[in-house]
């Protein structure tokens, strides 16, 4: 039986992005990681569209903080997909944003990401 299922997405503070911006990047690693999901995880997708789709959005301070979480969930087994930005408009070139996970049991995940807070 699979329990609570959520995406959770992990976003830079130090990139001082819009609201609107926040929202397009967070996008994109949600398409990406659904898209994923529907493939190569049918299990973890299905649960996930059956439960409400839930999602979860935290705020890490810099590129250090966004590579070690995305490090500690891959350890975990986490598929993990990064946006980078090409640079059209707020950010440079080539900058990493956030990341997003695919749907993944909430009890995996949430010991690793309980001190980071909500965006």
């Amino acid at each position: 039986m699979v329990g609570e299922m959520k995406m959770l997405f992990a976003v830079r503070k130090d990139l001082d992005m819009g609201k609107g911006k926040i929202a397009a990047q967070v996008a994109h690693a949600a398409v990406s990681c659904a898209l994923y999901a529907s493939k190569h995880d049918k299990r973890n997708f299905k649960a996930w569209m059956d439960q409400g789709q839930k999602k979860i959005v935290i705020r890490v301070n810099d590129l250090d903080s966004l590579m070690a979480l995305g490090k500690r969930l891959r350890e975990l087994g986490v598929h993990i997909c990064e946006v980078t930005d090409a640079g059209y408009t707020q950010v440079p070139t080539g900058s990493l944003t956030c990341f997003g996970t695919s749907p993944v049991e909430a009890e995996l995940i949430d010991p690793v990401t309980s001190e980071y807070p909500l965006l």
